[in-house]
């Protein structure tokens, strides 16, 4: 048992009855308690299987790949609906609506899905890459500068296009160019000094 945990749980007092009873059921699986986003978080092999909360209303569990979840008892809501395709969430707005031996079934679940590897993946689609008038004019006209941004990673390249499409005033603009392009020269990203400080 984690003591970060303890120090959670003991901050949200209208709810420490029904967060030490769920905890009670997770600390009985083959689960590992931390903390993560600031809340109680329960690993399998590496993998965030649930989250323990509470919140004005209610208190809950929030299952990383809830969607994976048979779910027969339709005891789960997307509480970001159009954010999330695979986190689920758990309320209860009372002690008596846990139901221990329900919620160790959904959680023995989960942990079976994470040793048969199933996971949903985020969908990371790639924007396009715009690059601003002025900074592709400097391009266009500078074959090593070129050469050089297209080295980059996709990221990097996407930092120095915001950067300076997000200047307002064409001076700005000017101003940042003169002050990227030694750095794209030399191989670098716009906030790589900035990386593993």
């Amino acid at each position: 048992m984690n003591p970060k945990v303890d120090e959670y749980i003991s901050k949200k007092e209208p709810w420490r009855n029904e967060l030490e009873k769920l905890r009670s059921v997770l600390t009985e699986l083959p689960l590992e308690e931390t903390i993560k986003w600031g809340a109680p978080t329960y690993v399998f092999n590496g993998k965030n299987v649930l989250g323990l909360a509470a919140f004005k209303n209610y208190c809950g569990l929030w299952f990383f790949q809830g969607a994976l979840l048979k779910d027969k008892q339709k005891v789960f809501i997307n509480a970001q609906e159009g954010k999330t395709k695979a986190m689920l969430q758990w309320r209860f707005y009372t002690l008596e609506e846990i139901n221990t031996d329900l919620i160790k079934a959904y959680v023995l679940e989960a942990i079976d899905n994470v040793k048969e590897g199933k996971e949903i993946k985020p969908n990371r689609s790639k924007k396009e890459l715009i690059i601003p008038t002025e900074f592709a004019a400097q391009l266009n006209s500078n074959s090593e500068l070129k050469s050089k941004f297209e080295a980059l990673t996709n990221g990097k390249q996407r930092e120095y296009a915001d950067y300076i499409s997000e200047a307002k005033r064409d001076a700005t603009k000017i101003k940042r160019l003169e002050k990227i392009i030694p750095m794209i020269l030399n191989g670098v990203g716009l906030h790589d000094k900035y990386k593993n400080c």
